[in-house]
């Protein structure tokens, strides 16, 4: 990228982890300093582009059950840089009436996101907002003021391979507000990096992918999966709950078996459509 046309407040001083999941995925939204700090990542942990891998199908499989079962508007935390396999792609060709907003902080993300949808998007289905993911409310304003998404119906909430980046306790009243705001039936669908029940050679990995990430500009904070479980409150779990992401509603017996990422898809009560899970 030339770094000419650089979106203001990119820090090309530090890696990033949204233009590193970019690299992971095989994209083109990254710079040296991304590249080089995936190369390291690589030798820490040799399976990393292949958990980013598993974990973008992840995504995949969790929006395409969203919209099988009456869910046709996306709310995306954390976004990251659009690649292969894009939420509303995706929605779409389940639900072809199917709306996505998309909020990311950093500002290659927003940028890329933005041209990606004035390229082939709808601008009354289809928006991307700059936001701290922190600020409930504000992003919930911004995203609901740009007339994308209907307040009266279900929303489909994704935090996917993005709070391990989000320091502090408190990110847990965060997400509780969060799961206050959607209308009842809304889903929420959530993966992150742990390392509870990793072992062996994957532990030793993912403690060396840590002290990398702290060289960073987005450090990463690896929460036990008792604590994670607890970003779905009172939801109830979609079949077969938290587990690997490899393993949730596997469809490519190819993925990686790692223990270190997990996933799950959860629902919140009263939805009164009948719809099951």
């Amino acid at each position: 990228m030339d770094p000419r046309f650089l979106p203001e407040g990119v820090d090309l001083e530090r890696p990033n982890a949204a233009r590193i999941y970019d690299w992971a995925l095989g994209g083109t939204a990254n710079w040296a300093v991304d590249r080089e700090f995936g190369e390291q990542l690589v030798k820490a942990f040799p399976l990393i582009r292949g958990l980013a891998r598993a974990n973008r199908a992840f995504l995949g499989r969790a929006v395409r059950h969203c919209a099988e079962h009456g869910v046709n508007q996306f709310l995306d935390l954390g976004s990251g840089v659009p690649t292969v396999g894009n939420v509303h792609e995706i929605a779409g060709e389940v639900d072809a009436g199917s709306r996505c907003v998309y909020v990311d902080n950093e500002p290659v993300a927003v940028a890329h996101a933005r041209i990606l949808l004035e390229k082939g998007g709808d601008p009354a289905r289809h928006a991307v907002i700059g936001a701290d993911l922190r600020d409930a409310d504000d992003v919930w304003e911004q995203a609901f003021g740009t007339g994308v998404l209907d307040p009266a119906k279900p929303v489909a909430l994704l935090t996917v391979a993005v709070l391990h980046f989000v320091p502090g306790p408190e990110l847990a009243d965060v997400i509780a507000r969060y799961r206050r705001l959607l209308p009842a039936g809304s889903f929420y669908v959530l993966s992150h990096v742990t390392m509870s029940g990793v072992e062996g050679d994957e532990l030793e990995q993912i403690q060396r992918v840590v002290k990398r990430y702290e060289q960073s500009s987005t450090p990463a904070s690896f929460r036990d999966q008792e604590e994670i479980l607890g970003f779905f409150g009172d939801f109830g779990l979609v079949a077969p709950g938290l587990v690997p992401v490899g393993a949730w509603r596997l469809d490519d017996p190819r993925s990686p078996a790692l223990n270190c990422a997990i996933g799950g898809v959860a629902r919140k009560p009263g939805f009164r459509r009948g719809v099951t899970v």
